[in-house]
């Protein structure tokens, strides 16, 4: 049964978490022009545009948050693939340069999307990272299709729990009126919006382009109603990672979602909010890169 996703918040829990003390990387997540050269794929109610770095590494597969689109993974792409990973990312169905098809099922699932880009590029068995909302994708994945994860990464994601323990946490920090906030506000650190005006330009630039004119974000259905429990049937190495900044997910409810994974681990980034991949991608790739070495 496909439910809508509701607003989340985070419960109870405890966890050890690591904290990277690095030096903050600031200018160099400015994020670059066009991701490189990308391809349609054809898949059932949507034509994906994606961009895959081919070879013959173990592939990472990424998935941008609701304020992006493939243009916001360039640092990871250099990173990746320079450490021996085949690196895939696209456009989720309604951002970027995807295009729905209205003779295929509509709105689809993004986890049943992924599911059908993996299988046009025959990709059988990959690490899966996803950030913000693509987090809330990468998590209903797993719990679909853990048999094909090596390792699952979810970064500043509040992962659309819908248990009312985690939604009373996230009213009591977020209020009403914190969604009219404008985006680089909610999602980039004072650290960074201080520290490099060109990165926080190039990033409002793609959260207000990655949509056609107009257009909320498409409000996918999800197959699984995400809650603790379920989350508790996770078989797979999983990191949590946090921003010290992060006004959506900050530390202490990482660790309460991470509490309920088994044998999962949490990072936190410093000085960073909720788009810790764009603000250090120094400190986040080393994370990432480090975490799935290991499986």
């Amino acid at each position: 049964m496909l439910l809508p996703p509701v607003p989340c918040a985070i419960a109870v829990g405890a966890v050890l978490m690591a904290v990277v003390a690095a030096t903050p990387v600031r200018g160099t997540s400015q994020g670059g022009q066009v991701s490189g050269p990308g391809e349609f794929a054809a898949l059932p109610g949507v034509r994906a545009w994606y961009r895959d770095s081919g070879g013959a590494g173990v592939p990472i597969v990424l998935l941008h948050a609701a304020t992006g689109d493939v243009r916001v993974w360039d640092h990871q792409f250099a990173a990746f693939t320079g450490a021996g990973y085949r690196v895939v990312a696209y456009d989720r169905r309604g951002f970027g340069r995807s295009e729905t098809d209205p003779a295929g099922p509509q709105p689809g699932t993004g986890a049943d999307d992924l599911q059908a880009l993996l299988d046009h590029l025959r990709i059988d068995r990959f690490h899966l990272v996803g950030t913000a909302a693509g987090g809330f994708v990468a998590l209903d994945y797993a719990v679909s299709f853990q048999a094909r994860l090596r390792s699952l990464v979810v970064a500043n994601s509040m992962g659309l729990i819908q248990d009312e323990e985690f939604l009373e946490v996230g009213r009591r920090i977020r209020p009403p009126q914190f969604e009219t906030l404008p985006p680089e506000f909610k999602e980039l650190s004072p650290s960074y919006r201080a520290t490099n005006p060109d990165g926080t330009r190039r990033w409002s630039e793609i959260a207000r382009t990655n949509r056609p004119p107009g257009t909320p974000p498409l409000n996918q259905p999800v197959r699984n109603r995400m809650t603790g429990a379920l989350l508790g049937t996770l078989k797979i190495p999983t990191l949590i990672l946090s921003g010290e900044a992060d006004l959506y997910m900050p530390p202490p409810l990482m660790r309460m979602i991470a509490a309920r994974i088994p044998g999962a681990e949490t990072a936190v980034v410093p000085e960073t909010a909720h788009s810790a991949f764009w603000e250090q991608p120094d400190v986040f790739n080393r994370l990432v890169l480090a975490f799935v070495s290991k499986h």
